[in-house]
Formats: C-alpha cells, structure tokens, sequence
C-alpha cells in the first residue's frame, strides 16, 4: 500500500501547464513530462491504452477545449466530460460511462485567510487512470514518484487500487483543510471577548467561518456519496480488494464530516455569544444613561421650582438660602447613589 505525507508537494518551481504521463506493469516503468507550450507550438502524441500497462495521464492547467480534446482522444471521452473538466466550479460528483468512470471533485486551502478551492476530475478505465488539475497544487506528486520507485511493491496492483490511491489522497488532504479550520475556529474563540479586538473585524471573521463550513461541507457530502456508490455500485473496475480500502476512506470522510459539523456548531454557538456579548454591552450603557439621568431628574425639578418668576419664595431672599439648596442637591445626589449601590445597579 502507498504510504503518503498529507502535506502538498512544492510546487513553486513546476509549470503551469504540463502533461505527466506514466505507464507500468510489475515488470517495467516509464515516464514522459511535456510543458506546454513546447518551442515548436504542437501537442504531445499521447500513447494509446494497451492491455499489458497501466497508464497515468496527469493534466495540469489544460484549460482550452483544443488541447482537452486531443489529450482525451485516444480514450474515448465523452463529449460531456471534457466540457465537465472545462468546467472550473463543478460540484462533486460520479458518472458510469460504460467503458469508464468520470469522478469530480474538490479540494480546499487556506491562503493568508481566505479558503482556495481547486477542481480535481478522475477518469477511471479498464487500464487507464486521467487526472486533471486546474493549476499545480501538489497532491498527486509524491504518488508519481513512490510508483518510480516501486515502493511496497505497488506496481503489482490494479487499476483500481490507483484510483483508490487518488480517491484516498483527496480525502486525507481535507484532513489538512480540516485542521486549519480548526486553527481559525480556536484562535476567534480565544479573542471572543478581548476588548482589544474590533468588534466589527471579530463578526466579520465569524461570518467567513461559518461560510467556509457551508463550503466544506458541500464538498465532503457528495464525496461521501461518490464513496458510498463506489462501495454499493457494481463497476467492473472496483472489485473485492479495492473496496476494502475505500471502505477505510468512507471511514475517513464521515470522520471529517462529523468533525466539521461540530466545529460549525461551536462557530454558531460563538455567534450567539458574540451577539449575546454585544447586547449585554448595549444594556450596561443604556443603564449608565439611565441613571445619569436618574441623579440629575430631581435636580433639574428642584432648579425648576426656584427658577419660577414669583416674587413670594421665602428662600430667594434668605441669607443661607444659596447654600440650603446646594445641599440639598447633595443631599439628593448621595440618597441616589446610596440606593444605586443597595440595589446593585452600580
């Protein structure tokens, strides 16, 4: 069995539009790498599918119908898969045609903040296996050269048990996504009620969570029920050994989807806490208003009465009458405060 990191190969120097091509058996390998476009402007000539290797042709960044379909040619394809594979933002998804299978997927990364998604398609035949990238994202990298290498003996394998591989690597690159996920999720949950923190950046990072969660989980559903078709299904490319593995991926799928669910909960949970906290604010101020306005009522209703234009007001003219009312308004003042403070409100 192919054992494989989960992180992505590097991919900085490899090029934005090349097409790998790989053929074995138990006895030989050999490897054919064509960037494009090549110094004389023509297409590569893809060998034709034989019964005695098994061959891997990997596509990256062919994005025009012309080169699709002459890649494609001496397989077969359908006319709707190349206009599927052309198709940047397809959903996840498994089609029988027959002589083959077409799997579509996706895979996710975090940039500096913001969640990448890359189409991934699998053609799956009798002894050929098609995979397409949009760009170079390193995924299938290390597999190309653990075949070279004849690792564990992985030559002797079917067609199936390859598929498996790239099907199983999908997968566990989501692990990847998944703990990333996390990282964000944990991180807004440490500054949730830091002071420091804009409250407007904080909801913001919030709301993005919870859309990638929606995102995330619109891919890993319909994989799992790629995974549940290839299991149930009755494809003559997936037979008794192959379906043990996939029932380990199906496995690895639940987990991630049972994972996100709850990672998308503790992000709702934290929005209502969030709103919870903001109105909680919103009530300590309103209250602080409150009795402001509370200690200066009497006070305004005193200096009512005294400002009223009568000339009959014994204190107008008392020596102390000045002083009386200021200490009145103290009076009054401490009274409130004292009463405030019994009552908890300060």
């Amino acid at each position: 069995m192919l054992t494989l990191s989960h992180t992505r190969s590097d991919v900085s120097k490899s090029p934005k539009r090349a097409i790998y091509y790989s053929e074995y058996n138990q006895a030989d390998y050999t490897e054919q790498e064509w960037v494009l476009p090549n110094k004389e402007g023509t297409l590569p000539v893809i060998p034709l599918p034989n019964e005695t290797h098994i061959q891997w042709l990997h596509c990256v960044g062919i994005n025009d119908a012309r080169t699709l379909k002459h890649v494609l040619a001496p397989y077969n394809i359908h006319e709707l898969v190349v206009e599927d594979i052309l198709n940047h933002k397809q959903r996840p998804k498994i089609e029988d045609y027959g002589h083959y299978i077409f799997i579509a997927a996706r895979v996710f990364k975090y940039g500096t903040s913001r969640l990448i998604a890359d189409q991934v398609y699998l053609i799956l035949g009798r002894n050929f296996v098609l995979t397409f990238q949009q760009q170079p994202i390193g995924l299938l990298t290390e597999i190309r050269q653990q075949l070279a290498v004849n690792r564990m003996k992985n030559r002797q394998k079917k067609v199936d048990f390859l598929a498996y591989v790239f099907i199983d690597r999908l997968v566990d690159d989501h692990f990847i996504t998944s703990g990333h996920y996390n990282e964000h999720v944990e991180n807004i949950d440490k500054t949730l009620f830091k002071l420091t923190v804009k409250q407007d950046e904080l909801l913001i990072k919030i709301h993005r969570l919870k859309r990638d969660a929606l995102r995330i989980r619109r891919t890993l559903v319909p994989m799992r029920d790629i995974l549940n078709e290839l299991l149930r299904g009755d494809f003559e490319f997936f037979n008794g050994e192959s379906k043990i593995y996939l029932r380990d991926t199906y496995d690895h799928i639940l987990q991630l989807i049972e994972s996100l669910d709850i990672a998308r909960d503790t992000i709702l949970s934290m929005m209502d806490i969030y709103l919870s906290f903001q109105s909680h604010n919103l009530n300590q101020q309103i209250r602080a208003l409150t009795l402001i306005t509370l200690l200066f009522m009497p006070l305004t209703v005193l200096t009512g009465i005294y400002g009223m234009n009568f000339d009959n007001i014994p204190e107008l003219h008392w020596h102390y009458g000045y002083f009386m009312a200021l200490g009145l308004m103290a009076l009054i003042v401490i009274s409130l405060l004292v009463l405030f403070r019994k009552r908890s409100w300060i």
